[in-house]
């Protein structure tokens, strides 16, 4: 048996010392450091492995390996598939964090339960009449999903050896627990420690395998950030839970791009996909309203239409206010000292309030000119008339610039049904025979002037 040591970890970000200190040498955070009992199990060092195994990989030309496309595993959801970037790749590991109740749980075993082939979720924190309740408001006719209620990760492997799933959903990371290691489960070690297995299983094996971890209050996936380099995949689910809209997005992926975005709408059954969120981000206000503009933005390959909202008041306490939700702040304060320096309105002495209705956030900078749109609506008081759309970012000195691929940005405006969209004079448009009208401007005093008049 090997000897039982302590060690000092950072719970910020995993550092491993020697001694306690109050303040971490890599995060600068104080008071984090926490000391843990590790117990290590006897392994032999590299040098002393057997000369005789057969197994062991060797060393190939860059020329003899053989590439051959991976074929993915179908999730049987179009928004999951589009942000991996087509599906599950066998052998994969993918970590999913979000906020508590945002529904971490609900998205996966709702995956779980669609798939046509044989799933094990395992559930550290529930048992599995908790899940079966669950279970029968989604989908209560499964014959392919399996429920295993456990924390042991030998235990979970000999239920895997078992019953060889094809696909393996842990909920959660930080409830398991090794025998290798001593310390409490949740602990930088363990957390550590288990996820090596899971990965060391799923390449050897070729099962991909899904792992939900909590955040912390700064937003950030609770456990050490070598988690996170460990893993193949990072997801996001963001979201209020004042609203029913539930946002995905990949944070890092081997396999596909990080640019891509799911979006679900949480019900009573579960979650359903949002195939045309353009839709369902734009209010169906029959009245003129000051103040509202619409953007045309990207987000990975799928053009979005969104609504914004300002609203310009006179600052009753002195200091005025510029609040922004799901736009950057100080992007909102470039943009304002551009309309005061550039276009001549005087908003220093007035409250800004921006919001990007749906509960999302964009930080897409084609949706500058939609953002200044709505800020001089709301301060003239005039609506901006309906049918009218904006894709165009703006300079420090007033200009519009181009953005890139406009011309999905102009074929989602005109598949809404939108009759005018404002672009930028230097965006190259190849497209013809198109029923939407598209004005071209080089100066936010052109936009102002044929707005407003």
């Amino acid at each position: 048996m090997a000897k039982t040591k302590t060690a000092f970890f950072c719970q910020n970000c995993g550092t491993q010392y020697a001694k306690w200190v109050g303040q971490c040498s890599a995060c600068k955070e104080w008071n984090t450091i926490v000391e843990e009992v590790v117990q290590k199990e006897d392994k032999r060092g590299w040098k002393a492995s057997s000369v005789s195994d057969k197994k062991a990989n060797k060393p190939l030309r860059v020329s003899e390996i053989t590439h051959e496309s991976e074929l993915r595993l179908d999730t049987q959801d179009q928004e999951f598939n589009r942000v991996l970037g087509g599906g599950l790749v066998p052998g994969s590991l993918t970590l999913l964090g979000g906020e508590p109740g945002i529904g971490k749980s609900t998205l996966l075993l709702q995956i779980a339960l669609k798939l046509p082939f044989k799933t094990l979720y395992v559930s550290g924190e529930e048992s599995q009449r908790q899940i079966k309740m669950r279970a029968d408001r989604i989908q209560p006719n499964s014959e392919n999903c399996f429920i295993l209620t456990e924390t042991k990760t030998q235990n979970i492997f000999q239920q895997i050896a078992s019953l060889e799933p094809d696909l393996v959903v842990i909920d959660s990371i930080q409830t398991l627990h090794t025998d290798y290691i001593e310390s409490a489960a949740g602990s930088i070690s363990q957390i550590r420690e288990c996820a090596a297995e899971l990965i060391k299983f799923a390449k050897k094996s070729h099962t991909p395998v899904i792992l939900v971890g909590h955040i912390t209050k700064d937003g950030t996936i609770a456990g050490p950030k070598i988690l996170e380099h460990m893993v193949d995949t990072v997801l996001q689910f963001e979201g209020d839970r004042n609203y029913v809209y539930r946002i995905l997005r990949s944070l890092k992926n081997r396999f596909g791009s990080t640019a891509e975005l799911g979006i679900y709408e949480m019900q009573g059954s579960g979650l359903r996909e949002v195939n045309n969120p353009s839709e369902v981000l734009i209010s169906k206000n029959e009245e003129d309203l000051s103040g509202t503009a619409i953007a045309a933005t990207v987000e990975g390959m799928r053009p979005l239409l969104i609504e914004i909202q300002a609203l310009v008041s006179t600052a009753v306490y002195g200091t005025p206010q510029r609040s922004a939700t799901g736009f950057n702040a100080k992007r909102l304060n470039m943009l304002l000292a551009v309309l005061e320096k550039r276009a001549g309105f005087k908003l220093a002495a007035k409250d800004v309030f921006l919001n990007i209705t749906g509960g999302i956030s964009v930080d897409d900078p084609a949706i500058d000119l939609a953002v200044m749109a709505a800020i001089l609506s709301s301060n003239a008081d005039i609506p901006i008339e309906k049918g009218v759309c904006f894709a165009a970012e703006v300079g420090l000195a007033g200009e519009i610039r181009p953005v890139q691929r406009v011309d999905q940005r102009i074929l989602e405006a005109e598949k809404l049904g939108f009759t005018t969209i404002y672009v930028s004079k230097s965006n190259k448009i190849g497209l013809k025979n198109t029923t939407i009208q598209i004005q071209k401007v080089s100066k936010i005093e052109d936009v102002v002037g044929l707005l407003f008049g």
